[in-house]
């Protein structure tokens, strides 16, 4: 058989063949006297195998061990292993789903999802209260970043923090006049008197339990990266209300 016929009678394509002698997991055939390949049965045998064992997802190096005569591992070994890799996706899909499902019955979803459930009803919740404003859209794109990236503790501490806010009207009213005085910053300059007026009353709404237990120097380059999005009276403002709060800038 020629190389086309070899691929198309066990249902691969050339190119695979062609793959699986550079790894050296199918033998090279003896050639005919014009150069052409001649494969035998034996290479179809072996070419079927490759092909069941990774149409079950084992990976070509371990089809590798599978098919060398001193095996480092046999077959009941790496099957085993892709058994027990299969059963953790598994479980991840059916998490994955999971989140799905409440996202989807949930109904509408906010302009920063999808984020989990718990984000997604303190985000319900807060919009009953706060006005619509542009700053307050940029707080809930920073609190979904920090849920996707911090830690589990820092998530955890981030939404009984926040979740503690908008059970309180008077704290839902000071962010409001925070919002409000922050938005008016937006084509202001940073030395604009109204800059500590704005960061004096963001600091006054701001839950103790959102800042980190040991105050100090926070990371550099993200506070630059995160101030650098506001226009230069707002990130003054919010620099001013990290010195307010104990945090150095």
């Amino acid at each position: 058989m020629r190389i086309g016929e070899l691929a198309e009678t066990v249902g691969v394509t050339t190119r695979a063949v062609r793959h699986y002698h550079h790894l050296g997991l199918l033998p090279e055939p003896d050639r005919l006297s014009n150069g052409y390949r001649d494969y035998t049965l034996r290479h179809a045998v072996a070419l079927a195998r490759i092909r069941r064992l990774t149409e079950l997802g084992v990976g070509l190096a371990e089809v590798r061990d599978v098919l060398a005569d001193d095996a480092g591992k046999d077959l009941v070994e790496v099957l085993g292993e892709l058994d027990e890799d299969l059963a953790r996706q598994e479980g991840a899909i059916r998490e994955r789903r999971a989140r799905l499902r409440v996202l989807l019955e949930a109904g509408e979803l906010s302009a920063e999802g999808p984020v989990s459930p718990e984000l997604a009803a303190l985000f319900a919740r807060t919009s009953a209260g706060l006005a619509d404003s542009p700053m307050a859209a940029k707080d809930r794109e920073v609190l979904a970043l920090i849920e996707t990236a911090a830690p589990p503790e820092v998530r955890e501490r981030m939404l009984a923090a926040v979740g503690a806010v908008t059970e309180s009207p008077e704290t839902i009213a000071l962010a409001n006049e925070a919002y409000a005085l922050l938005d008016d910053l937006v084509d202001a300059e940073p030395d604009d008197p109204r800059v500590e007026a704005a960061a004096h009353r963001l600091a006054a709404c701001v839950p103790p339990g959102l800042l980190p237990e040991e105050r100090g120097e926070p990371d550099s380059t993200f506070l630059r990266a995160f101030c650098a999005d506001f226009p230069p009276a707002q990130a003054a403002a919010i620099r001013r209300t990290l010195e307010l709060l104990g945090v150095a800038t």
